[in-house]
C-alpha cells in the first residue's frame, strides 16, 4: 500500500501535465474547423458545430500561403540534408581521425557554443551581405549547416565506434570515404536521426533569421508569413489557429514517424570519452 500510494500520486501528475499540454493543442486542431467565430464564443466550444475546411482552403487561395510553405519545405529540406553530410564528417573527423591541432580546434569549436545567437546576428548579416545572398533562401540556409552543437553530438556518439574495426577496414584496402560511408555512416544512424529531428525543427520553426534576411513577400518561411497574416486577421481566430495547425503538423508527423530513433539516439548520445 505504501508503494501504491505514491505511484498513483506520480501518475496522476504526469497524466494532468500531459492534459495541461495536449488540451490547447487539441483545441487549436479543433477551432480550425469551428466556423468563423465560434471560436470567439464564451463560454469557449469544446468541438465544432459542424466541421468546415473553409480556413484552410482560405489559407492557400486568397492568402496565398502555398509559396511560403513550399519556402520552408525547401529551406528545412536542404538544411537538414546539408547539415547531417557535413556534421557527420566534422564529427568523424575529431573523433577518429588524427591529424595536427585537431584537440585545439575542436576546443575553438565549443566555445561558439556559450556564444548567444543573437550577438552574431549581426556580423552574420553582413557577411552575407558581402557575398550577394541577402534575401535569398541561401541566406536563410547558410547558417544553419554546421551547427557546433551538431559537431559535438556527432563527435561523442562516433568516439564509441571501435578502432580496431576501421582499421581492419583500412587493411582490407578500404579508402577514408569508403570507411566513413559504408561503416561510419550505419553505426551513426541512430544519433543522425536524432540531429536531423532537431535540425528540422528549429529550422522549420526558425522566425527571427528569416525575418532579418528576407524582405521579398514571395522568399517568405511560413512562420514569417504567418506573422504577417496576423496582424491583419488577428481577430479571425479560426483561420489563425489553422495556419498554426499547417506550421505544427509536418513536425508532429516527423516526430511521431522516428520517434523510435530519436529517443534511441538521445539515450545513446551522451557517451563520455
Amino acid at each position: 500500500m505504501r508503494r501504491i500510494v505514491p505511484s498513483l500520486a506520480i501518475h496522476a501528475l504526469l497524466a494532468l501535465g500531459a492534459a495541461l499540454t495536449l488540451v490547447p493543442l487539441l483545441w487549436m486542431v479543433s477551432a480550425s474547423f469551428m466556423p468563423t467565430g465560434e471560436a470567439n464564443r464564451f463560454p469557449p466550444r469544446l468541438l465544432p458545430s459542424h466541421g468546415t475546411l473553409e480556413h484552410y482552403a482560405a489559407l492557400f487561395t486568397r492568402l496565398s500561403l502555398a509559396r511560403p510553405f513550399m519556402n520552408s519545405l525547401i529551406v528545412t529540406a536542404v538544411t537538414t540534408l546539408a547539415s547531417l553530410l557535413i556534421v557527420s564528417m566534422a564529427g568523424y573527423a575529431f573523433a577518429k581521425l588524427r591529424f595536427r591541432g585537431r584537440e585545439r580546434l575542436f576546443r575553438a569549436l565549443l566555445l561558439a557554443i556559450v556564444i548567444p545567437t543573437q550577438v552574431g546576428m549581426l556580423p552574420l548579416f553582413l557577411l552575407l551581405q558581402k557575398i550577394g545572398v541577402v534575401n535569398t533562401l541561401a541566406a536563410v540556409v547558410i547558417p544553419g549547416l554546421a551547427p557546433v552543437f551538431g559537431i559535438f553530438m556527432i563527435r561523442q556518439y562516433a568516439l564509441s565506434v571501435p578502432d580496431d574495426l576501421l582499421e581492419a577496414a583500412r587493411i582490407d584496402g578500404a579508402s577514408e570515404l569508403q570507411i566513413f560511408w559504408t561503416i561510419v555512416m550505419p553505426l551513426l544512424r541512430p544519433i543522425l536521426v536524432t540531429f536531423a529531428v532537431f535540425v528540422f525543427l528549429s529550422t522549420w520553426n526558425d522566425f527571427m533569421w528569416p525575418l532579418i534576411v528576407l524582405s521579398d513577400d514571395r522568399r517568405y518561411t511560413l512562420p514569417v508569413a504567418l506573422a504577417n497574416l496576423a496582424g491583419e486577421h488577428v481577430q479571425d481566430t479560426e483561420l489563425m489557429m489553422a495556419g498554426s495547425v499547417l506550421t505544427v503538423l509536418p513536425v508532429l508527423l516527423l516526430f511521431v514517424g522516428l520517434q523510435r530513433h530519436y529517443l534511441r539516439g538521445v539515450m545513446m548520445g551522451s557517451l563520455k570519452e
